[in-house]
């Protein structure tokens, strides 16, 4: 209640914005994602699944036309989940049609809905829980477990293999569920800040303002809708080769930026201050021969943080796909590695919030001296 009442009278700078955002990841942290109820990746998982059957069934077999039909797509699902989180914002802030009391609660629960600290812990947390301790333990449960967050073959791996799986999804994931989203909600947040308006009440205090800018909620469920079509079309094989080349273009566009800031800051929040700058730059060499320009350099910073060797061999679809051997000199991850990941994805959370709190702290300060 104090932190509706807070944000309802603070609505109009940029820190409220930020506000929100803090709201946002703490509810993420405390309930992650509930089972059933609708999700509004969901939402755009079922729309993806329709427009692709509509844009196979026009473009046929032709390249260009299924390069031409994914952009049509891409762009249909980016605008249109983009828009749906502006359109709410506009309608849950002060000067909205709903009151303040209802909406901002609405408004946090929309953007928890873009993150997945919660989730991926959980996720990992329940495949190290299924993993037997003794050496010649049941691994079976752990498979199945493990099979849930990641796309490799699972059938036939071994303990070793598992935590190696295990610390490679908790470390590329935090990329792509929880800094990505967060990145893009602090950056509604500073547009806030800096246009002076972040959802106030119009002069005349029947509506948002004029130009009223799209904020935290409308750049996450953009993004989300980018990072939602790279994962069901960005795939190199049939029609998706050329179907699913705009999403996943954009999702790596998209999350360019956040992942070069993980890396720089991931040693900050392990307190390894001194030795950030060669920790990154050995990142970015070392996760560059990956496919992904993403997920071989969170992987990478993760590994040299953490102090464990990441890569090898993984099978898809019963195909061997070798990768890039990341930090070579240390020892393969055990439970203590993917646990710290964990902890240390929290704690990076919380700087990545303190920092964003700076930021848009003086951005309503450099308003003011206008």
């Amino acid at each position: 209640m104090a932190l509706n009442v807070g944000l309802e009278a603070g609505l109009g700078s940029g820190p409220a914005g930020l506000l929100l955002v803090v709201a946002a990841c703490g509810l993420d942290r405390l309930v992650g994602d509930p089972r059933g109820l609708l999700h509004p990746v969901q939402v755009m998982g079922w729309c993806i699944a329709r427009l692709r059957g509509a844009a196979e069934a026009i473009a046929g077999e032709s390249p260009l036309a299924l390069r031409l039909a994914g952009g049509a797509i891409t762009l249909a699902l980016v605008g249109g989940s983009g828009l749906a989180g502006w359109s709410l914002e506009r309608i849950c802030l002060p000067g909205g049609p709903l009151p303040a009391a209802l909406g901002l609660p609405l408004l946090v629960v929309a953007l928890a809905s873009a993150l997945a600290g919660r989730s991926l812990e959980q996720a990992v947390q329940q495949v190290l829980a299924a993993l037997p301790e003794a050496p010649d333990g049941d691994l079976e449960p752990a498979r199945r477990q493990l099979a849930w967050i990641v796309g490799r073959d699972t059938e036939d791996l071994s303990a070793a293999d598992v935590l190696r799986a295990l610390a490679e999804t908790a470390s590329e994931n935090a990329v792509d569920g929880l800094f990505a989203p967060l990145f893009w909600m602090l950056a509604g947040a500073l547009l806030w800040g800096w246009s002076g308006l972040g959802g106030a009440a119009g002069s005349d205090g029947t509506g948002p303002a004029a130009g009223w800018p799209p904020g935290p909620l409308a750049l996450a469920w953009g993004f989300k809708a980018a990072s939602t079509l790279d994962s069901m079309l960005g795939y190199r094989r049939g029609r998706l080769r050329w179907l699913g080349t705009a999403g996943a273009r954009l999702d790596d566009l998209l999350t360019w930026l956040p992942c070069r800031l993980v890396a720089l800051s991931l040693p900050l929040a392990a307190g390894r201050l001194r030795e950030a700058l060669r920790l990154f730059r050995r990142a970015l060499v070392e996760g560059a021969p990956d496919p992904s320009p993403n997920a071989g350099v969170s992987q990478a910073i993760y590994a040299l943080v953490v102090g464990c060797r990441l890569g090898g061999l993984n099978h898809y679809g019963g195909e061997p796909r070798p990768k890039p051997i990341l930090a070579s000199g240390a020892p393969p991850p055990d439970r203590a590695a993917v646990v710290r990941m964990l902890g240390l994805s929290y704690r990076l959370e919380l700087l990545w919030l303190l920092t964003g709190g700076l930021g848009t702290g003086l951005a309503a300060v450099a308003l003011q001296a206008q």
